[in-house]
């Protein structure tokens, strides 16, 4: 705990077997107090390598849901078993869990409800080996929708993020898509709900175990941030309303 906070560790996984101990080892434990891990139904042992290493609470889904029907999951139980602040994190050592410790003081101090781990600040994304292509619609998409949600993120397409209890109870995550732009709905969703994101500098690596989506899902994905951005702002401005934040 920190501050009489309870903190609860996310790891939505899927064919994690490889390096779900080492991002597993990384976890401060002097604050963390629960590790939930979801498998969304993976083809490998990820199940038997979280039992091994002394994650408690294991949910496997049946079938495979994808990356946000996993995400829903992993926030159902923090929430369920009493997490206070929330950390999701990548099972795939891509994110360091070296860097829970100061997103959780921002959110236990009462700085920020929401704390994200930009790879764009700084130079991270690249020097990391992010492929060029991403890097170049990861700024084209950020710009856009700082544009249209009158933000000034430096990405909102990390995978690294931790909430306090208020804000996952605020917002409907469960009306977001089970598909990768969940993640980028939730953003829009907080702050259409008012509340603000602190951002702060995470290194990042790509590397042949760590997970990434092809040239054509990313693109699917592109459409999908750029039409929640244009929902966010015809809701916001009163034109048309989305059932996302209603």
């Amino acid at each position: 705990m920190l501050l009489n906070k309870k903190i609860i560790v996310v790891l939505p996984a899927y064919n994690a077997s490889k390096t779900v101990t080492q991002t597993f080892k990384e976890i401060p434990f002097d604050i963390v107090d629960e590790v939930v891990l979801v498998d969304d139904n993976s083809t490998d042992n990820t199940i038997e390598v979280a039992k091994s290493i002394g994650i408690h609470h294991i949910i496997k889904h049946d079938k495979n849901l994808g990356y946000g029907g996993n995400q829903k999951s992993c926030y159902n139980k923090a929430l369920a078993i009493g997490g206070d602040i929330i950390i999701m994190l990548h099972p795939d050592y891509q994110y360091t869990p070296k860097l829970i410790h100061s997103m959780v003081y921002l959110i236990a101090n009462e700085v920020y409800p929401v704390v994200i781990g930009s790879r764009i600040l700084g130079k991270g994304a690249l020097k990391g080996g992010m492929p060029l292509y991403k890097y170049i619609a990861n700024r084209f998409l950020t710009f856009f929708q700082n544009i249209l949600m009158n933000q000034k993120l430096s990405e909102y397409h990390t995978g690294y993020r931790a909430f306090n209890r208020e804000v996952l109870e605020s917002i409907n995550y469960q009306l977001n898509s089970d598909d990768f732009v969940f993640d980028n709905q939730m953003i829009a969703q907080i702050f259409h709900k008012g509340f603000e994101i602190a951002e702060i500098t995470c290194p990042t690596k790509y590397f042949e175990e760590a997970s990434s989506i092809n040239f054509k899902r990313s693109l699917k994905y592109g459409i999908g941030v750029m039409k929640t951005s244009i929902q966010y702002f015809l809701d916001k401005n009163k034109i048309i309303k989305s059932s996302l934040f209603n």
